[in-house]
This record gives structure tokens, sequence and C-alpha cells, in this order.
């Protein structure tokens, strides 16, 4: 069994790698084991000055890691350089910050001195998904190793370049041998690193079939998980909103990365009082997206990463459009290339549709109409996923106290959702548990560990 590196944009192969055997995965096992006294032994400043070294080496050959990502993923070149520069500001954020998030915390009680140690936990195993494929193992990888924990990295089968530039860039900065691994391992060789003593957690990013099995075998190890699932995020369109805004925000969100990331947003949420005019704009400006090579400056429709992805989009579209869904516009493969999806409005969706319940992971923008606010909310929590969402009015109080309503783990108000290093991230519901980034990401792998002294 091999791993191939496929570029979605012309189907071609650029490169195949060899599925790790037993043997060399107990060594790579082994290696993690022995780095792990020493990388926690460091203290926090020395291991913050290979973060920094870290950050250096993507900002010195950001075109080239961009390139890659393009290449193998086939997301827009520009795209991919910006996903580059936030995987520098993550490892600087951590450099800068880490001492305040794991400083002791002084707490007082019947001790002469009692205090809370923030102490790594040991070998995280990281389980990462292809459509960001440095910036999501980045946002892991920052926090974990600047808390002293070492990291093993099993990253999407189709990404592997991808994967062994991530692990090149840690060796060019200077990390201990061992500190950070990519696994060549394929899917079914996940829990049997789950199941291996010396690893003391396990973090995934993906679907939920991959997020139980993962949770699953964690679990019965009695070990920590933290999982970031899929999303189905809301966009909620008031009555008082910027239109001119929201479909800016709203064509950005929905089709950046060719509309295959989590929080991007899916379900267009508008109240009918302004839906029609709404709706004119937001088609005008998804009709004017130009598809293309993805490395290619004019082109602003990336191709999805597999071509199997956009069949199995396609049927999800064609299946709400003969459950009484109206193709606004696009709706269908784009014909004559290898995983391109035309930039697509699916309007009056409705419950009973594919498109209302499931999350449509490619450039498709779902639109649902509600009555008015408080419809407008109902239908945003109706969903079984709780990642991300935004709302869109003129009045930033108003706002804010519908977001304080959404069921969801970030509420973006009169803009975009997206991650940063300063703000939690995450989950509920179906979407998953624990937070990635801030001061609650860095605390997620670590023992806090309370010490009482007479």
């Amino acid at each position: 069994m091999n791993f191939s590196s496929i570029n979605p944009y012309n189907g071609k192969t650029l490169a195949e790698f060899a599925v790790w055997d037993a043997d060399r995965l107990k060594q790579a096992l082994d290696r993690a084991d022995r780095a792990t006294a020493d990388w926690r032994g460091l203290d926090l400043e020395q291991r913050c000055v290979f973060l920094r070294k870290t950050a250096t080496v993507l900002r010195s050959r950001r075109d080239d890691w961009a390139k890659l990502i393009t290449l193998e993923m086939g997301k827009l070149y520009k795209e991919a350089q910006d996903e580059v520069d936030k995987c520098a500001w993550v490892c600087d954020y951590y450099a800068e910050t880490a001492d305040q998030h794991l400083g002791d915390e002084l707490i007082e009680s019947d001790a002469g001195r009692s205090l809370v140690a923030y102490q790594p936990l040991g070998v995280v195993l990281a389980v990462m998904p292809w459509n960001f494929p440095m910036w999501q193992v980045f946002r892991f990888a920052a926090p974990a190793l600047s808390a002293g924990n070492v990291g093993l990295l099993k990253h999407a089968s189709n990404v592997p370049q991808c994967a062994l530039a991530i692990e090149q860039v840690f060796r060019e900065a200077g990390l201990h041998e061992g500190v950070f691994q990519t696994l060549m391992i394929g899917a079914g060789q996940v829990q049997e690193v789950i199941e291996d003593p010396r690893v003391a957690a396990v973090t995934l990013t993906g679907s939920e079939p991959a997020g139980r099995a993962v949770a699953s075998a964690a679990a019965y190890q009695i070990k920590k998980s933290v999982l970031e699932l899929g999303g189905s995020d809301a966009f909620v369109v008031l009555e008082d909103a910027n239109l001119e805004l929201a479909v800016s925000q709203g064509v950005t969100s929905r089709f950046l990365n060719a509309g295959q990331s989590c929080i991007a947003a899916k379900r267009f949420i508008v109240v009918e009082a302004i839906a029609e005019e709404f709706l004119a704009r937001f088609k005008a400006a998804v009709e004017d997206l130009v598809p293309g090579d993805p490395m290619d400056p004019a082109t602003s429709l990336a191709p999805m990463a597999r071509s199997s992805l956009r069949d199995e989009l396609h049927r999800q579209v064609a299946d709400s459009i003969a459950a009484g869904a109206v193709a606004l516009s696009g709706c269908a493969p784009l014909e004559g290339t290898e995983a391109t999806y035309q930039a697509s409005v699916l309007d009056r969706v409705a419950p009973g549709m594919r498109a209302y319940s499931e999350e449509l992971f490619g450039p498709v923008a779902i639109v649902i109409r509600a009555r008015d606010e408080a419809d407008a909310l109902r239908i945003a929590n109706d969903s079984p996923f709780g990642l991300g969402g935004s709302v869109f009015t003129g009045d930033s109080a108003r706002g804010e106290a519908f977001a304080r309503r959404m069921q969801c783990g970030c509420v973006f108000v009169n803009g975009l959702v997206k991650s940063d290093p300063r703000l939690p991230f995450g989950g509920i519901k179906r979407s998953g548990y624990g937070r990635e980034l801030a001061c609650h990401g860095i605390r997620e792998f670590v023992n806090a560990k309370t010490i009482w002294v007479r």
C-alpha cells in the first residue's frame, strides 16, 4: 500500500510513499519516548526559542511551502501563502505567551502555600485532515510542544508531502530528535498508536466517523482526547444588516478553500424582509468567481481536493433539488475538469432535505429563509452541529445578544468565522469537544497539578 500525492487540478500523480510497517512505527514510538524527558526538562523559555526558530523557517521558505500545499491539495496559491503565514503567527504567539498560560497559579487555601502547576502529559498523537494541511497541524503543535509535550502526526493520506514537510520545518528549526515526527501510517494503524502506553493523549480534526473511532479507542485506554469535527455554520442576515458587508463576507466565508472548511458559512439564514435583495447581490458576487488553475493569480475558485468529494457533494445537491430546493446558481460539476464544482447557490432549502441536515463540504451556499429574528435563531440552532456561526445586523448590541443564544463554540458578529491564536477554538454537539488555541488550547494537554505546602 502506498500514499499517493495527486494534484487535484489535473489529476497527475506527484509522488508516492510506502506505508510504514510495524517495525518502522515502533522505531518512531521509541524515539518519541526517548525525547520526552529531555524536552519536558528544558526551561519553558528554551522551548519557546525553538518555536521562534520554527516561525523563521516557515517565513524563510514561505513560497515553497505554499506551492506544495497548492499542488497537493488544490487551494489557491494566495490562500496557501496566507496559511503558511498563519502557521508562523501561531508559533510566535505561543513563544510570546506560553509563560503567561503555564506559569504557576497561586491559590489561597489552608496551606502555607498552595498552587496549580501546569505540566506536560507526554507524547500526544495528532490525527489531522487535508483541508488546511499545515495550519491544522501547527495549531496543535505550537501549544503542545511549547507546553513540553512531544508530538506525533498521522496526517491525511492525500497530503503526504505536506506531512513530511512539517517534520522538516521542525527539524530545520533545530528541535531535538523525536520531539515531532510524521508517522507514515494508515488509518488502520491509529488504534495501535493510541493503545501504546507511551502515548498519553490524542487530538483529531476530521469527520464524525473518524472522531468516534479515535474517541472510543482513547476512552477505552482512559486517555485524554480532543475532537474538532464537522460543522454546518449558520450565517444569519437580519433585516437591518449592512448587505454589502454581509455579501462580501458571505462569499469569502463560503468559497474560501473551495468551501472545504469546517468553519465556512454553510447555512445562509436570511430573514424574508431582505431575502430577495440579499440573494440578488449574493448571486451576482458568486457568479463573478473564476474557476481555474489554483496557481494562477486570476483564479478565485479552486478545485476540490478529490473528484470523489466533488461527486458526493453533487449527490447531496441533486437529492436536495429533487426534494424541492431551487438551484439559484451553479449546482453542478464543472465539465472538463478533474475536481472542480461550480460556485453554487441552493435556495429554498427546508427540513427533510439533505442540504438542511448534512454538512455540504464544498462550494455550495444553501439558503434558508426565516420569517424574523426569532425564526432565524430557531433555524440556526436546529442543527446537530455546533462549531461556529455568524450574525449580521446594524445593531452590534442586538448582534451580541443573538450570538449569546446561538448553540456553537464561537460566534462572530458582523464578521466571518475564523480561527485566531488569541481566541479559543472548538465546538459543541456533534462538532466535538475540547478547545484549541489561546490559553484554553495550551492547557488541554497538561496536568493541572495541585501542590499544597504547609
